[in-house]
């Protein structure tokens, strides 16, 4: 009784101890991001505490701004584009590498993710070097395509971890009943992995979304993004603007992790059934 008893205390303290752990690795990775919320309602010109008062006028700023607008408007248009074709893709080269002959599957896999891998101003001057001579440079369509193959790879990975958990008699069983490939694909196959595409999806956008150095060799003054504007508006001048449209994202990013979390509970639950 009394080891029981010594046994409970022992993993009390351990619980409390493992919280209090987990607690403090919480504060030191969210609290420089928190911190910055607050000095968006600023009455001040300034990025320092304590704050002069509270205000509006930062969001009034932003919202109001044509420059912001574009920007907004860009990374929206340029990041449903881009997830699209990254879905597209990413999905049908999830198909590929799922099958159970696929050749060379170890080299085009990596070469498939290595957008990931490999660091982003490689990849950026890359981009450049190739979409130079085509003349896609400050352009739409060079933008959309490089955003495009920075969020691919989140898709294959999300789509492919979905596909080899995906039970291939039901293939064969819609086969043996008369099912075309494409019937098949489209009624057995395609509604047990769309919480999988959703995620990839969801990946894809959040990738072309947050993008900054890309856009910084190959895109424009029309192109211009949400972080591009960012960037510029740290580098030319201290512009508060800045900390409202961050607590925005702050808030996006956030919709976007509940979404990607309800999205992999339905794929989970998809996978069990």
């Amino acid at each position: 009784m009394q080891a029981q008893r010594h046994r409970t205390l022992s993993e009390r303290i351990a619980s409390a101890g493992l919280r209090v752990h987990c607690a403090l690795i919480f504060l030191f990775l969210v609290a420089p991001i928190l911190a910055i919320v607050p000095l968006s309602f600023n009455s001040g010109s300034f990025f320092s505490y304590p704050m002069d008062g509270f205000s509006l006028r930062w969001y009034a700023k932003a919202f109001g701004s044509h420059d912001w607008q574009l920007a907004f408007a860009n990374s929206i248009g340029i990041g449903a584009v881009a997830t699209l074709i990254a879905t597209c893709l990413g999905t049908l080269a999830a198909l590929g590498l799922s099958r159970q002959v696929f050749p060379f599957r170890a080299i085009v896999m990596p070469l498939l993710i290595s957008p990931m891998i490999i660091p982003i101003v490689v990849v950026a001057a890359g981009f450049y070097l190739i979409f130079s001579p085509l003349g896609l440079v400050n352009s739409y369509a060079g933008v959309v395509l490089a955003h495009a193959a920075l969020g691919t790879p989140f898709v294959v990975i999300t789509v492919t971890a979905s596909l080899l958990s995906f039970d291939q008699s039901l293939l064969r069983a819609a086969s043996g009943l008369g099912a075309r490939p494409w019937t098949a694909f489209r009624r057995v196959t395609l509604p047990l992995i769309t919480p999988a595409v959703a995620t990839g999806a969801v990946f894809a956008f959040a990738t072309s979304f947050d993008e900054v150095i890309v856009i910084l060799f190959i895109g424009g003054p029309e192109q211009r993004t949400v972080p591009r504007q960012m960037w510029s508006g740290i580098r030319d001048q201290i512009d508060p603007s800045i900390l409202a449209v961050a607590t925005v994202l702050i808030v996006f990013a956030t919709l976007l992790f509940t979404a990607m979390n309800w999205l992999r509970g339905r794929a989970a639950a998809a996978s069990r059934t």
